[in-house]
């Protein structure tokens, strides 16, 4: 193919995609509404895509912007002077390495566990089963905030890190991180803060004036800290920054092997070979925007989301689930409709919102990540978002016939078969045995999977993946 047919083929094929910019996309992405920025964030990644960030000696171009962007992160969240850092590939492996160096800085501990409140990132849980450290759950308050003193008789002698969020995804709230993170210092045990979707918003806010509970180093106890600069520092996907209080506590993030004929392999993330196009991306993009900058994103959203709630109570069925503190915005229906619904019906209006199903006795709700591009298009949003729930109440609350609800309650998480599966996608009108399209509608998809347990979705889900991902082999 010619580099023309190439790119023709390549526009073509994300057509189907969501739209990366323009603020109509509500998850996954964000977008500051800056051309200017993201021309530069995407001409570093181009530049640096050839780069390996393997070797800093080779490439201390690299090293520069990777110290760079840490010492903003530091002057941003309150660090002390000896706090280091290290730039990741994004959220998920910050919490890997946090919890990663957590265990290993316990070798004494044989079953180490950690402390997480319900709401925690399922990147912990992620991070529990890769490293072999126990989630101890701890259940949260009506407000959807960790409870201090249920967290703090949560610690044992075997916790080597207890966790908060700021904000946490699924609600928007932030933990009480002063009182929690003050038990597990008396403990003598780790605190991480999880604000990769908040940190580089959160102090800004503090700044113009808005209550923001204390969660950065300013706070004793605090050790670690991720922060994403793909999320809210809004650069090319994907870089997160990973702090801790001082050298010591990162130590055992780092990793060395000599024993083997090769050269001596040295890494301070979980990957080796990394390109160096998204560290480039994010040192150009932080650095075009500026500190005045963030703080006028961070002042357009954070009204954004003002008048976002503001609208929302004037849309009858709907409801916010909890006061956001940031820029995330859960919402929930009464029993006039449901929320899978409306998902879809704000798909085929050109919004791309994100559905959440029930955790135990919650109800199903609709995830909103603001972003700055989304600013100037709030009431447009309200205006397809009350077209979207009228829609929803007209069709009424989606209905399981029991046949089928009693099959999914039925089937074993632990002894899925295929045709279990393809019983499953029968059900729902999708093709079954070999491989599986992308449904055009999921509000019966996510019905049928809001029955299950969270085992079964775990099961069910994966066997979709497995079904999605097979190879397009070349006719011969």
């Amino acid at each position: 193919m010619t580099t023309s047919d190439l790119l023709a083929r390549l526009h073509q094929m994300q057509a189907a995609d969501v739209p990366v910019h323009g603020g109509r996309t509500l998850a996954y992405v964000y977008d500051s509404g800056l051309a200017e920025t993201d021309e530069v964030g995407r001409a570093a990644v181009a530049a640096y895509a050839g780069s390996n960030g393997l070797d800093p000696t080779a490439f201390p171009s690299l090293l520069q912007m990777e110290n760079d962007l840490v010492g903003r992160a530091c002057d941003l969240l309150d660090a002390p002077p000896d706090a280091v850092g290290t730039v990741t590939s994004g959220g998920t492996e910050s919490v890997l390495l946090a919890v990663q160096a957590a265990r290993d800085a316990r070798p004494e501990v044989e079953r180490p566990e950690m402390v997480l409140p319900t709401t925690a990132h399922a990147a912990f849980h992620k991070a529990a089963h890769y490293f072999g450290v126990r989630p101890v759950l701890v259940d949260v308050g009506a407000d959807f905030r960790a409870r201090p003193a249920a967290m703090a008789d949560a610690i044992g002698d075997s916790t080597v890190l207890v966790v908060v969020s700021a904000p946490s995804y699924a609600h928007g709230v932030v933990d009480p991180v002063r009182e929690i993170a003050g038990a597990a210092a008396a403990r003598g045990v780790r605190c991480h803060v999880d604000a990769c979707i908040g940190g580089w918003v959160l102090p800004y806010a503090a700044r113009l004036g808005r209550p923001v509970p204390p969660w950065t180093f300013s706070v004793e106890g605090v050790t670690s800290i991720s922060v994403d600069l793909h999320k809210y520092g809004y650069a090319p996907k994907g870089t997160s920054v990973l702090l801790h209080r001082d050298p010591h506590l990162r130590r055992p993030q780092f990793f060395a092997s000599a024993d083997w004929p090769g050269y001596t392999m040295l890494n301070s993330t979980i990957q080796s070979t990394k390109s160096g196009g998204p560290l480039a991306g994010a040192w150009a993009v932080v650095n075009t925007i500026g500190d005045d900058g963030y703080l006028e994103l961070t002042r357009l959203v954070l009204d954004a989301v003002d008048r976002l709630v503001a609208g929302i109570g004037e849309i009858g069925p709907l409801s916010v689930v909890a006061a956001p503190d940031s820029t995330l915005v859960a919402l929930t229906t009464d029993d006039s409709c449901d929320v899978f619904t409306i998902t879809d019906a704000m798909t085929r209006a050109g919004w791309y919102v994100q559905p959440q199903l029930s955790f135990r006795a919650g109800r199903p709700t609709i995830h909103l990540s603001l972003s700055a591009a989304t600013a100037p298009l709030v009431e447009e949003f309200l205006t397809a978002l009350g077209a979207a729930v009228d829609e929803a109440v007209a069709a009424g609350p989606i209905e399981v016939t029991p046949d089928i609800a009693a099959f999914v309650r039925a089937l074993d998480p632990d002894d899925l078969s295929d045709d279990d599966f393809d019983g499953l996608l029968a059900a729902v009108g999708m093709a079954g045995g070999g491989g599986v399209g992308l449904p055009e509608s999921m509000a019966q998809i996510n019905a049928l999977l809001d029955l299950a347990t969270p085992a079964l979705r775990e099961a069910l889900l994966v066997a979709f993946l497995d079904r999605l991902t097979r190879p397009v082999r070349a006719v011969r």
